[in-house]
């Protein structure tokens, strides 16, 4: 077992590109290899050293290091980008793009998140234990799919765009959602436990579930009467019919 603190060594007023930070490029490595690890910051080079002190206790394979990031990182971007296994626990804020692409593995955010956090993943399990911004488990521009499998819990409130363009996985948000949850979706499961406005925008398939309120709802959806899941009786609606869609929202009544 292999576990790295990283430890920050001052704010960055830059937003740094930090994909490297992961336990498939930190297993087995020393505390000098894993500080000279190059990260962008901005159009310049640096390395892991510059921006964390390093510290590793054990060695180990990828499913066996842990990396303990010690404190806010909210302008460190794409940590944990295509991680295959491992654990990564970032203990304050962190910027866009954590855990994208990921496809085994934990990632754990004891803060908030910004935009496209479990951006197009396709497996493990992200939880954020705060709020997450814009496009959570959506696709980047110009992306078909955004999360295709996995699953991504946030404990908090969530902003527009959840889950957009959704191609598999779970999503679970445990406050609120902002507008268009569940947009241009293909597939795939939303749970959201709190209030929403105008789930399931163009949904071709998959499924919503609204625990709390639905603010606004899109006149494109057919109401099909109520039915009871896992001991909960909700309104289902089935649409996007603007797309012919299939997909399938329950609100709770």
């Amino acid at each position: 077992m292999q576990t790295v603190t990283l430890t920050p060594k001052r704010s960055p007023t830059i937003s740094i590109e930090a994909e490297n930070i992961t336990p498939d490029a930190f297993a087995g490595k020393s505390t000098a290899e894993i500080g000279a690890i190059t990260a962008w910051e901005g159009n310049e080079e640096i390395t892991l050293a510059d921006i964390f002190d390093v510290a590793v206790d054990g060695s180990g394979d990828a499913a066996g290091t842990k990396i303990v990031i010690d404190g806010d990182v909210p302008r460190v971007k794409r940590i944990g980008e295509a991680m295959t296994a491992g654990e990564i626990v970032i203990k304050g804020n962190v910027d866009m793009r954590c855990g994208a692409r990921m496809s085994g593995g934990s990632i754990t955010v004891e803060g908030n998140a910004d935009s496209w956090v479990g951006r197009e993943m396709t497996g493990g399990e992200i939880l954020v234990k705060g709020n997450a911004a814009y496009y959570a488990g959506g696709g980047y521009r110009g992306e078909t799919c955004g999360m295709r499998g996995g699953k991504l819990t946030i404990e908090g409130d969530v902003l527009d765009f959840l889950g957009e363009h959704m191609c598999g996985g779970e999503i679970i948000v445990k406050g609120n959602a902002r507008l268009l949850p569940g947009v241009l979706n293909w597939s795939g499961t939303i749970t959201i436990e709190g209030d929403t406005t105008l789930p399931g925008g163009e949904m071709k398939s998959g499924t919503i579930f609204v625990k709390g309120k639905v603010l606004e709802m899109l006149p494109s959806y057919r109401d099909e009467g109520t039915e009871e899941v896992d001991g909960v009786t909700y309104r289902k609606y089935t649409g996007d019919l603007s797309r012919n869609g299939e997909g399938v929202l329950y609100v709770s009544v």
